[in-house]
């Protein structure tokens, strides 16, 4: 079977395999995933690109917030999914496939920024327009004023969630953006749920004490 071209994972094709439903380990039903990744083993590529649809978005989200740089979060996206499609013939459903993607994309995001912090410049967290404006997402109920320091505001805390430590940013956006359990944060970056606990005390604990003046 050929292997994807590596830049065939910078979109999001259309794919039309079927999702064989029947797949059980040990006669328990597998989570979606898990059936999708188990046909990947099998040799179903439609399969994959399924999976690619389902989770480049959240992970390329999750990187961005780690990074703070659209193009190597893109990068770094397209260098998990390859990993993913490499480690197809040695999967096994041990672990929910959330936990085991979210690892990978942790360790590559963890490596960038051991490598990369002290030579590359931070991309605004905030989506921008072709003009290099920043878009804002006005709601009606609010007036301009109410607006403008609603976003205000909200940088103020991605400010402070991008200053934590990387384990202790990593942490906080599973838990609070991707609404991971302990569990599966600890496998993402290998570490106990103890561990995981005190990553988000000392986080959160950090958080309260920059954002007190906004309580």
């Amino acid at each position: 079977m050929a292997q994807p071209e590596a830049n065939s994972f910078a979109t999001q094709p259309s794919w039309n395999g079927r999702v064989n439903n029947g797949i059980a380990a040990a006669g328990l039903p597998l989570e979606r995933d898990a059936q999708l990744m188990l046909q990947v083993r099998n040799g179903d590529e439609s399969s994959f690109g399924a999976l690619l649809e389902r989770h480049r978005g959240p992970v390329i989200h999750f990187l961005f917030r780690m990074v703070q740089n659209q193009a190597v979060a893109e990068e770094l996206g397209q260098e998990v999914f390859l990993r993913v499609y490499r480690a197809r013939s040695t999967y096994e459903p041990a672990a929910k496939f959330t936990t085991w993607l979210f690892r990978i994309a942790t360790r590559l995001a963890l490596n960038w920024i051991r490598d990369e912090k002290n030579g590359k410049l931070q991309d605004s967290l905030d989506e921008e327009t072709s003009d290099g404006t920043s878009r804002q997402v006005f709601d009606r109920g609010r007036t301009i004023e109410q607006q403008l320091l609603y976003q205000a505001k909200l940088r103020e805390v991605r400010d402070a969630v991008e200053a934590l430590p990387s384990k202790q940013r990593a942490a906080v956006l599973m838990h609070k953006y991707q609404e991971m359990e302990y569990t599966q944060i600890a496998g993402a970056l290998n570490c106990t749920e103890s561990a995981v606990k005190s990553l988000l005390f000392r986080a959160y604990e950090s958080l309260r004490t920059r954002l007190a003046h906004m309580a």
